[in-house]
């Protein structure tokens, strides 16, 4: 693409005047009229807002750069795609040196870093230069620190492709800006915003915590209290500060003399009587909810303390600018900072810890933006649609988990946009008390409005008294933005009221699941005890807290990512609280359970008749037994309103959670959309997805395996056949379950006679074992493949089989025996008597000590059984024609397996069922069934495999029994093609022997279309769904 005229006569009047330019006479903002502006809406932007876009929408925002000290405290222009920021351009004057001085890149870099954006331009017409702004800025930093690309003049004309195709709308909108900014992302030197300041306040944290224990009496709850406040309190007042809301510099004005800490506390003091917020709240006041704080104003803080936190919020030590850093970043790193508490050891010094149930949980995972926008839309959205502000009035928004609040300040951001959009669509002037003209055609919404809406409309409830601080904090830092210290004074002087609300009666600490009913199962236990346990559960009763919602029916909206904790870890922290959601909700009856289920069981009932939720949980409750009650909660009432099934696409950074959207209304729903995201990069850029619908008839307490898109019809004429799995087995088993593998499964190093050579990682030592008692044994994918099964390890088997198998009862070789037959086996397994009678908690401390825990399934393992892995790529069974082999139930590095026993009465053969389960007919219909797993793994478990349709067949029909021997004799081709493959070590010959394989699976692939009665196009889609 050549540039075009327009960029051309830029170049060449530049070039003609450049001493007129480069002169210092010449100033900025001449500068951005005549070059910047026209350069970039040739790069394709809407500079001057032609499309008369409200303030909100427009595509370029140009700053009223504030100077504070001597700085700019905003970029000159932010470029935005549907308002959200993409990239900053700073612009100077030509005679500015961008090459060499190391300011204006800083400048640039410290906006685009804090705001964390990937990219940003620096440029004075003469250079433009590109920075990754993902490197932390310092004050050191060299002028060429970071920069990625540089163009001259030149360069607008010759390389104009290269810079339209990274920086124009239309490369945003398609997504090459974002792979461009991902293929340059350096590993050097690269920091993300939110990780340097959650490193910055957990370290705030420790020293106050230290330094306060060291100096005060207090107890565990108000240390916390004290040491979240006062960082709380510092990072308001500072984003106040570079807001323009407070005076610069003023908190660094307190450590340049002595007794920080009274003069830090007068600071707040004055903020409590401006804001008169939860916040700042040191005087009890009828007029406000909460109860003042009488612990931090008599705290004794060492200065040096106060003075280290607070020198490193400000240039040249800080590189963070507090009035771009957005609100799902300063959420995000405070979502991972609650997952830490302090706690107090035995000589009373304070240290700072994990959290049981995050340590548990694997560490804290905050849900990604985009997420919160998608439920915020599809349920806030909806319901402001076409509403006014009286209307909105009336709309009541919750977070039950509420956590650092980022569901709740989108709900708010999307309420404060509905409410500025209809006043300025309803002939703003009107409206004084609301809105407010900055400029031409650009209106804001008042400070008073803005806490009318919050007030009203906002509502969050977390165990966690601190989350609940922070959303308070995040919440209110959102009421403020885009205000001046003006507009914040001016509330007080001309209404007489506070510049902000008081949340204590919106935001609040309790438990979501658990009322005050709980104590009835205390009544057993003292009252010291009981009372800790209140502590501990913190009961909440949801019509006494918001008893003005409840007695307008309840919640308009439910929005929310709830708490992910199994029910083994909540009997361990708390099993008063398992043994309460037991009696009190139908979703915890059933089964290993995890809370989210709960949670979406209490939401539902927290609603109004016309209310909606949305929440983001995993989708494994979908097909898990445990899942059935809220499945039957859900599908009785109809529920289900749209479901965004992610299948095997990760949301969290860093966590490996299978994740769905799920949308319900209380009122119910007669259909269910149903989207499956195949590809979440291509989702998130055009919402690309897999769509149907299903009527919520179809939807019952069974396992969801909703099919839309193409092959649904087919799915659903292969699931109404009668016949299944589970129908003509007599046992889908598990396969061997030690309890301890280190010791039981060991390395094959050699085999000389009657005796193996192996190795054990329980001691990392060789023995030799006799080998009548350590078997072959498979481990899972590794070594269970599609007709064909390799043992790669051998296990101490200590059942006999034969007896096993007769009494069909597992029996344990007795110890007498095992001393007198294997004594050398024996001698190892009493070499590790200590950790096998000590496994699952002391199970085993009893004669049969060397045996498994669980040894259910012994007697199956001599049987003639179909094999399959329980994770793998593809269907992979195969056939264990004599009772051989024998496989574990799990465990990594190939995982376990599971066994199929067909019915006594089954007339089919193994081989022909072996054929129809490794088909690629049945692999699809399974893939929809199936968990999906990252890297294209699916599960092959019980519940899964169980319900693969089988054909029967008719033996009195001479056509029908053809088919199936047929099939037994295509099967046993392929059994025998298997061994030969892995025999072969020529690579002719191996070749020649695969193309045998393709074959045979070709015509086994076209018999099973055959027997199940597949036209042509339905036999495309198999085959095409099995290329993707």
């Amino acid at each position: 693409m050549p540039a075009p005229p327009e960029v051309v006569k830029l170049v060449e009047d530049f070039n003609r005047n450049r001493d007129q330019y480069l002169s210092s006479s010449y100033k900025e903002a001449e500068l951005r009229i005549e070059f910047i502006d026209p350069l970039f809406e040739c790069i394709g932007w809407d500079m001057r807002n032609k499309a008369k876009r409200a303030e909100q929408y427009k595509d370029v925002v140009r700053e009223q750069s504030l100077e504070v000290e001597g700085a700019t405290k905003a970029p000159d222009y932010t470029f935005r795609i549907g308002g959200v920021p993409k990239f900053f351009v700073e612009a100077k004057k030509p005679s500015v040196d961008i090459w060499q001085d190391p300011y204006p890149s800083f400048q640039l870099r410290r906006y685009a870093w804090s705001a964390k954006l990937p990219l940003s331009i620096l440029t004075n017409f003469e250079y433009l230069f590109v920075f990754d702004c993902r490197v932390k800025p310092t004050h050191d930093d060299k002028a060429s620190n970071a920069r990625i690309l540089q163009y001259s003049t030149t360069d607008f004309i010759e390389k104009w492709d290269e810079i339209v195709s990274i920086f124009s709308q239309e490369a945003i909108l398609n997504g090459a800006f974002d792979k461009y900014a991902e293929d340059v992302k350096g590993k050097r030197g690269t920091s993300e915003v939110d990780d340097e300041f959650l490193k910055d306040i957990e370290e705030w944290r420790e020293i106050l915590a230290k330094n306060i224990a060291n100096r005060n009496k207090l107890s565990l709850d108000e240390m916390n209290f004290a040491v979240g406040k006062l960082i709380d309190r510092i990072i308001f007042l500072r984003i106040c500060e570079d807001r323009g809301t407070e005076p610069a510099g003023q908190l660094r004005a307190i450590i340049e003399k002595d007794d920080m800490y009274q003069r830090l506390v007068v600071l707040f003091q004055q903020a409590d009587a401006k804001y008169n917020s939860g916040l700042f709240h040191f005087e009890r006041d009828t007029k406000r909810a909460g109860h003042p704080d009488k612990i931090t104003p008599k705290l004794d803080i060492d200065d040096r303390i106060l003075k280290e936190i607070i020198k490193n919020l400000y240039y040249p030590e800080s590189p963070y600018q507090f009035n771009v850093i957005p609100a799902d970043i300063l959420g995000q790193v405070y979502e991972q900072f609650l997952g830490k508490v302090i706690r107090l050891t035995e000589g009373g010094h304070a240290k700072v810890e994990e959290k049981p149930e995050v340590k548990k949980a694997g560490g804290v995972y905050y849900t990604p933006k985009y997420i919160v926008d998608y439920i915020v839309e599809n349920t806030v959205g909806r319901l402001c649609a076409g509403k006014s502000p009286d209307e909105m009035a009336r709309l009541r928004i919750l977070d039950p988990a509420c956590g650092s609040g980022s569901f709740l300040i989108v709900a708010y951001a999307r309420l404060l946009k509905e409410h500025l959009d209809w006043y300025v669509a309803d002939n703003p002037k009107k409206w004084k008390d609301a809105v407010l003209q900055a400029r031409e055609n650009e209106w804001h919404l008042t400070l008073r409005e803005k806490k009318r809406i919050l007030l009203s409309n906002i509502y969050g409830v977390d165990i966690d008294s601190q989350a609940v601080e922070v959303t308070k904090l995040n919440l209110l830092l959102k009421a403020l933005e885009g205000d001046s210290k003006e507009s914040v004074e001016n509330v007080k002087k001309w209404f007489r009221e506070p510049a902000l609300p008081d949340l204590d009666n919106n935001i609040k600490c309790g438990n979501s699941l658990v009322g005050f009913n709980v104590i009835d199962l205390l009544k057993d236990i003292p009252k010291a005890e009981q009372d800790a346990q209140l502590e501990k559960l913190k009961p909440f009763n949801w019509e006494d807290e918001f008893s003005q919602v409840f007695k307008a029916g309840g919640f308009d909206a439910i929005v929310g990512n709830p708490p992910y904790i199994r029910i083994q870890a909540l009997n361990e922290w708390t099993p008063r609280q398992a043994d309460y959601l037991k009696q009190h909700y139908k979703a915890a009856s059933k089964g290993n359970y995890d809370i989210y289920v709960v949670f979406v069981e209490r939401g539902l009932g927290l609603l109004n008749p016309d209310g909606k939720l949305g929440y983001i949980l995993p989708h494994k409750f979908f097909n898990a037994q445990y899942g059935e009650p809220l499945r039957d909660v859900l599908s009785k009432g109809k529920h289900l309103s749209e479901v965004v099934h992610f299948s095997d696409q990760q949301i969290f950074d860093g966590a490996t959670t299978y994740t769905c959207l799920m949308f319900l209304k209380k009122g119910g729903a007669e259909k269910l959309h149903f989207k499956r995201v195949e590809d979440l990069a291509a989702w998130r850029l055009n919402g690309k997805s897999t769509d149907g619908e299903i009527p919520a008839l179809d939807v019952s307490a069974s396992e969801w395996n909703f099919a839309v898109g193409e092959g649904a019809e087919l799915f659903e004429k292969l699931s109404r056949m009668p016949t299944k799995l589970k129908d003509v087995s007599s046992n889908i088993f598990q396969g061997l379950v030690t309890s301890s593998d280190p010791v039981y499964l060991l390395e094959p190093v050699n085999i000389e006679n009657n005796h193996v050579t192996v190795k054990s990682n329980a001691t990392n030592q060789e023995y030799s074992f006799e080998a009548e008692v350590v078997p072959p044994l498979c481990k899972g994918s590794l070594d269970i493949r599609r007709y064909l099964a390799s043992p790669s390890k051998r296990v101490i088997f200590p059942y006999n089989p034969a007896q096993s198998d007769a009494l069909k009862k597992s029996i344990l070789i007795s110890e007498s025996d095992f001393q007198s037959k294997y004594p050398r086996t024996w001698s190892y397994l009493k070499e590790n008597y200590e950790v096998l009678r000590n496994r699952e908690k002391g199970k085993m401390r009893h004669d049969g000590w060397y045996g498994y825990v669980y040894p259910k399934s012994i007697p199956l393992f001599a049987k003639k059984k179909i094999l399959t892995p329980s994770i793998a790529l593809s269907a992979s069974y195969t056939l264990d024609q004599y009772g051989q082999l024998y496989f574990v139930g799990s465990g990594g590095g190939g995982g376990g397996g599971y066994g199929i026993i067909l019915a006594d009465e089954c007339k089919l053969s193994y081989e022909y069922v072996l054929g129809l389960l490794n088909s690629k007919l049945l692999d699809m219909y399974l893939k929809r069934i199936s968990s999906s797993f990252r890297g294209g793994y699916y599960a092959y478990n019980r519940q899964y495999i169980e319900q693969l349709p089988i054909r029967a067949i008719n033996f009195s029909d001479p056509a029908d029994k053809a088919r199936h021997d047929k099939m037994v004799a295509l099967v046993n081709r392929m059994l025998k093609l298997h061994k030969d493959r892995q025999a072969e070590k020529l690579p002719d010959k191996i070749e020649r022997v695969e193309r045998q394989i393709q074959a045979t699976d070709k015509e086994i692939d076209a018999l099973v279309y055959e027997l199940y009665g597949l036209t042509e196009e339905e036999v495309e889609i198999v085959e095409g769904s099995m290329v993707k």
